[in-house]
């Protein structure tokens, strides 16, 4: 992940602390209830890495769920917005994904990566990271970009080759270009199963409320995939 990401994201932190939430219906409506819905109720007594936490929503909700929660991102300014989101309830640290884990072996329980991967080129580093830090038996759930969706709402002529692409994002607080990568279905596959067990492909659904609030992109996300939850575990 290079140094133009982490300046992206520290000029995203305050839509990500003041407006996602309930401003992007994607987050809010789509993709965060899908990555829930596939994580138990009670984390009592687990240790559960936020990997790439960005203003620090899902960290939240672990420590709602009694987990002992670790956060980490590129971005010195979403690290600031998820200390102050949590507080000491969970342990913040900025870090690069594509660099060594700060993390002793087997110290998690759970891993959980939202829409942060599709962002590095290289996914056999984070990924070998994962399982070195993820305990025998543990869970790996991340939610990417679903390379249909990038396929078809970008220009690029060959859907097997992994692409860098740029999109234009107009936030309340800013208007800015992100750039990221765009891979093949079999290549997201095969780097999971190259280290873990892979136990579900989901392409989620919104949730019922997203047809009230914002009924044409309710519409879209129920005919066409846009976001891609991938369910692992490591082998004990």
């Amino acid at each position: 992940m290079n140094q133009s990401i982490e300046e992206t994201y520290n000029k995203l932190a305050r839509t990500y602390e003041k407006s996602t939430d309930e401003g992007s219906s994607y987050n809010a409506y789509y993709e965060r209830p899908g990555v829930m819905s596939e994580i138990r109720e009670n984390l009592t007594g687990m240790n559960v890495l936020d990997a790439g936490c960005s203003a620090g929503w899902y960290s939240e909700q672990f420590v709602g769920r009694g987990a002992t929660v670790t956060g980490i991102d590129i971005s010195e300014k979403m690290i600031q917005a998820a200390k102050r989101r949590v507080g000491e309830n969970a342990d913040f640290i900025q870090h690069d994904l594509t660099k060594s884990l700060p993390f002793k072996d087997e110290s998690f329980d759970l891993i959980v990566s939202s829409l942060t991967l599709h962002y590095l080129k290289d996914w056999d580093t984070v990924f070998a990271e994962f399982k070195r830090v993820l305990k025998p038996g543990g869970e790996l759930i991340f939610s990417v970009h679903h390379p249909f969706m990038d396929f078809t709402r970008f220009n690029v002529n060959d859907y097997f080759e992994t692409t860098i692409l740029t999109d234009t994002w107009k936030k309340p607080e800013v208007t800015i270009d992100v750039t990221f990568y765009r891979r093949a279905m079999q290549d997201i596959v095969n780097v999971v199963t190259r280290y873990f067990t892979l136990k579900k492909l989901i392409e989620p659904k919104p949730a019922k409320i997203m047809q009230e609030k914002e009924p044409k992109s309710y519409e879209y996300l129920m005919t066409n995939p846009h976001f891609l939850i991938v369910k692992a575990c490591k082998d004990r």
